[in-house]
């Protein structure tokens, strides 16, 4: 077997191979801006911070997992008696999206 060493890596393998980053920084942040697979940081100042916004989280969820409390699939908004969670999704969905990262 011959080594590549600059053999690119497959997308899939790539989100987990990222030692000590939570799997939200594979989208954009929208609340500061930040781009895919960069740290987050103050908009105001621009230092970097160790963890992700929430929104940023929230955008992940709803990108990777489908929701059980109201049954939409990834990619389309939680609601709540047919009214869109604004900027939210439910806490079940942010399990089931960490259980499908693990």
């Amino acid at each position: 077997m011959t080594i590549r060493p600059n053999a690119p890596m497959p997308i899939e393998l790539r989100h987990f191979m990222r030692a000590g980053q939570h799997p939200a920084r594979s989208v954009a942040c929208p609340h500061c801006g930040a781009a895919p697979h960069r740290p987050c940081r103050i908009p105001a100042t621009g230092r970097t911070l160790d963890e992700t916004h929430p929104a940023r989280r929230s955008v992940w969820a709803e990108a990777t997992a489908c929701c059980p409390d109201c049954q939409v699939a990834p990619g389309t908004p939680c609601h709540t008696d047919g009214f869109p969670l604004p900027d939210l999704v439910h806490a079940r969905r942010f399990l089931e999206a960490e259980a499908m990262a693990a």
